[in-house]
């Protein structure tokens, strides 16, 4: 089972393979994806860390939320479901 994290306040140095050699620390990770704005091409300072299982999530919520990387301190948490959050699709989900 996928457990998906959110993974906020990145520095706009910050690289999808950074975060994903970084949450490897604390499990296999499935997929790091960095927010980029479509109009500027740069990060949006938030990204979604993929991790293949419930205890490799929780592990990675307690080892980086409020970590240090690149001068700024992450805020690391669950990611929630669209519909958690009061939208009325599920995100897709290949």
């Amino acid at each position: 089972m996928n457990i998906q994290l959110y993974v906020g306040n990145l520095s706009g140095l910050t690289t999808q393979n950074d975060l994903s050699n970084l949450f490897s620390q604390a499990g296999d990770v499935i997929e790091a994806k960095l927010m980029i704005d479509k109009k500027s091409g740069e990060s949006k300072g938030y990204a979604f860390v993929t991790m293949s299982a419930q205890s490799e999530a929780d592990r990675a919520v307690n080892m980086f939320n409020r970590y240090v990387l690149e001068e700024c301190k992450l805020v690391v948490h669950m990611a929630k479901l669209r519909v958690q959050r009061g939208l009325k699709d599920p995100p897709y989900t290949p």
